[in-house]
């Protein structure tokens, strides 16, 4: 973890995460899922920058929002939402989550925030 920068969701976190939607049958892991990506900045304009990468990279933009702040005096916050049907294991995530930390990082983004998952809308 230590050459990922920023990096904070390790493959046993993932372990876990895959372990307990498999246990409880939300959903079918072998089998195509929608996954939602995000990233953070205090500037919306640096996030709205990335997008063409973002696009480039096979990934649809779904929104950029303000996040709630829990008191007035903190500073604003906004979440790039991106998202994609793949199909990962807790390896394959734990890639691309990689490859997201270092996105952040290379392009000066406050933080690659993590992912969700759900099904893919029929």
């Amino acid at each position: 973890m230590d050459s990922i920068p920023n990096k904070n969701i390790t493959i046993e976190q993932l372990d876990e995460m895959f372990n307990d939607i498999s246990d409880h049958g939300q959903w079918d892991l072998s089998k195509p899922l929608l996954w939602g990506y995000f990233f953070a900045d205090n500037d919306p304009n640096k996030l709205e920058l990335v997008i063409p990468k973002i696009l480039s990279m096979g990934y649809t933009v779904v929104d950029i929002f303000q996040a709630k702040k829990e008191n007035e005096n903190e500073a604003d916050s906004f979440y790039l939402h991106v998202e994609k049907i793949e199909i990962h294991n807790s390896k394959s995530l734990d890639k691309t989550n990689d490859e997201f930390y270092i996105f952040a990082n290379q392009n000066g983004l406050g933080s690659y925030d993590g992912m969700d998952v759900g099904p893919v809308e029929q």
